[in-house]
Parts: C-alpha cells; structure tokens; sequence
C-alpha cells in the first residue's frame, strides 16, 4: 500500500466534499475578549470572535487572571506529576471542593479536560460495575460515546431526548440489573435541553444510575452556576454530574461530582485518572476562583440572556433561519457545506468576524450551520456588524430565508 498516496487522497476528499478543517491562527487580546488578532495570510488583521465556548469571557476576568498569577508565583509551572504520585497540590484540593459545593455532592474529582473525565469515569463505572448496562442518548458527545465504547458495557441507544423510547428499554431490562443512563443537559449543536426530571423518574423507577454530562450548562445556568440540574432543582437525584472548566468557567480540565465513594472508586480504578500528569496548579487556582465568582454573581448570566435575545431578534428580522431552542446557542442553518465553508471564509476576510463551520461529521449532513455563542462582552456595535454581514452573504449565496409569519 502508497500509505502517502492513501492519506493525500483521503484529504482531498474532504476539500472537496467542503469537509476539511482548517484551524484559524487567533491571539486572544488580554482584557479585550472578544477581539483577537488573526494571523492567517500575509498580514495581521483583528477579528471579533462570535464562536467561542468561553461564554462568560471569564477567561480573561480579573480574578482568574490574578488567582493565576499568584499560583504561578507561589508554586511555579507545573503540578510534578501524577495525582498518585507527586502532583495532588492544594489548588487541586481547593478546586475540588469548589465543585462538590457547586454541584451539592459530597466530593469531586478532577481531570485535564472534560473529554477525559467522561472516557473515564464512564469507562470505570461501566467496565467495573459488573453486567452493567449502559443507556446511552442517540445525540451524547464522542467522550461520552468513547467512555462507553472503552468500557466494553452493554450498551443501548435511545433516541434522543425521546422517554417512550428509554422506557421500552429499561423495562426488558430485570429490575436489579445494574444500569447507567448516560445524557447531557444542554446538546451543543442544536442548544436542546434533556427532560432531565422526566429521566430521573424513570431512573427511579427501574433502578438505573444517572449521569448527567453539564458542560455547555454549568456556570450558565442556576443560581450560582451549577447548570440545568441546578435551575431546576434537580441535582440531588442525579447520580454523576459531569461538567468542564473549559467553558463558561473558562480555564481548562475536567470533572465529575458524586457521592463520596463513587468519586474515590473512579479515582482508584480509572487508568484515564492515574496515568496522566495533573493540571497545573494556576490553573486549577484559575478555575476555582472562576466558580467561586460564578457562584455569587448573576451579572454575567444576566448579560449573557440578553445577548443571546438580542441576536436571535435581529436574525429573525432578517428571516436568517436559526434552530429555535431553550439556550444560549444559536445554530444558523446553511444546509450545504461548501457554502457553509464559504460563508466562514468571507466573514473572517471581508468583515472580520469569525465563526467556525460546522459541518460533517459533527453535524448529520444536509445540516451544516455556523454555531453561533453570544457573550456578555458582545456589544450592540458587535451584534450590529455580525447581523449586517450575514445579511448581504445570505443573499450573495442565495439562502432562503423565513417569512415573517414563521418566525
């Protein structure tokens, strides 16, 4: 086999079909989220960032940067090692109660990145539990699917957010079988939200274990940040929450909280856990004071709505369509994925706007869009830009757009 020609011919396949990734050069400015500098092509150029997970902009607030520096400057750059072996520092320890607080779980255990902790710990409890069964949401993240897959579990796919469905098959199931029902709160692409109580009845019902996946929720929703659950009162029938520090607490890592023994059999088992070198030790200072700020502020969250109200009006005044949903994410529909590439490639050249494709696989094809995440630093001059740029590139790539009546 030419393994050369096989990879050339591969990637070319994906340009052609519209499908190839291309990563945008972005320098984030220090206290100017979001504005950073582009340093694709022969010159530098500032663009506006409107696709970023850090929904908050608390990756550049004050008090994460200072509890980072002042990490840096007490314990230098990295953790030493292992959680097992040198690297559990105090920050990690204080990180750690930060979120079993959050979340009102005895204990919590922390990962380098949210895809981490759901390989992991659905991994550990899949694969150690013994004939465990794991009911698994058609639309869960590629962690969690890994996790599962990882943990050689029986497994079952139910349709998504569809309780008829989870029902039929929890109900062949006996009842003192072990069973874990994996699902997120809000979905990332389309920005639904689980019936999560709806789920934690049914869990109740036939004997199944919860785990709930929080990482476009948490910091967002509730009042002090802790997520869907948490706005809905729901956190104590929850078996695992799982969340990120990646996003709306804006540092990096990953986490799980639950019961106190649940959390130190993930720690003794999950090889995802063990095996690999702790987060540094300002970056778990940075997240704890991230969740600490959460935790007391709604300023933040209440900004945030009104960002995202404010463009999901102004796109419908223009008859852009957008998936309509409970959240604060906002998928602008193209449908075709050269023209979704393209459209992305004009906004960052001509209006200095950048906005990631989204394309297959990440999304069923036929359904290609721009994702778009408003922030609380997005001004009403930046939703102004943003809107008047889709605007003429909608009808220079001749879009349809909704009629009034169906908006």
């Amino acid at each position: 086999m030419d393994y050369g020609s096989y990879f050339a011919k591969t990637l070319s396949g994906l340009k052609e079909e519209g499908n190839y990734r291309v990563f945008a050069e972005l320098e984030r400015e220090r206290g100017a989220f979001p504005r950073a500098r582009s340093h694709g092509g022969e010159t530098e150029k500032p663009v506006t960032i409107w696709c970023s997970n850090d929904y908050l902009g608390m990756g550049q607030h004050p008090d994460v940067l200072g509890a980072m520096h002042d990490a840096l400057d007490r314990c230098g750059a990295g953790a030493g090692g292992t959680r097992n072996i040198s690297g559990t520092t105090h920050d990690h320890v204080l990180l750690e109660a930060e979120l079993a607080d959050l979340h009102g779980k005895e204990s919590a255990l922390l990962f380098t990145s949210g895809y981490v902790s759901n390989w992991a710990a659905l991994g550990t409890l899949a694969g150690k539990i013994p004939n465990c069964l794991v009911l698994s949401d058609a639309l869960n993240h590629a962690s969690m699917i890994e996790g599962i897959r990882h943990s050689k579990a029986e497994r079952q796919i139910w349709k998504h957010n569809d309780l008829a469905d989870l029902e039929t098959k929890l109900a062949q199931q006996p009842l003192d079988r072990p069973k874990l029902i994996a699902f997120e709160s809000v979905y990332s692409m389309d920005g639904d939200i689980a019936p999560i109580a709806d789920i934690c009845d049914l869990a109740d019902k036939y004997n199944a274990m919860t785990y709930l996946d929080e990482v476009h929720a948490v910091g967002l929703y509730g009042p002090r940040g802790g997520g869907i659950a948490e706005r809905e009162g729901l956190m104590d029938r929850l078996t695992v929450i799982q969340g990120t520090l990646g996003k709306a607490f804006g540092v990096v890592g990953g986490y799980i909280a639950a019961s106190a023994d649940l959390c130190d059999f993930v720690r003794s088992f999950a090889s995802g856990f063990i095996f690999t070198t702790a987060l540094p030790p300002a970056v778990a200072a940075g997240a704890a004071a991230s969740v600490r700020h959460l935790k007391t502020s709604q300023a933040e969250r209440n900004a945030h709505q009104d960002r995202v109200a404010a463009v999901r009006a102004r796109l419908d005044a223009l008859g852009i369509p957008h998936e309509m949903n409970p959240s604060h994410i906002i998928p602008v529909m193209v449908g075709c994925p050269v023209k979704c590439k393209y459209i992305s490639d004009i906004l960052m050249r001509d209006f200095g706007v950048y906005i990631q494709p989204i394309n297959y696989p990440t999304v069923p094809k036929g359904t290609e869009r721009l994702r778009i995440t408003p922030s609380p630093v997005h001004s009403a001059a930046d939703i102004d830009h943003l809107v008047s740029a889709l605007g003429q590139l909608w009808t220079q790539c001749e879009l349809a757009r909704l009629p009034m009546a169906a908006q």
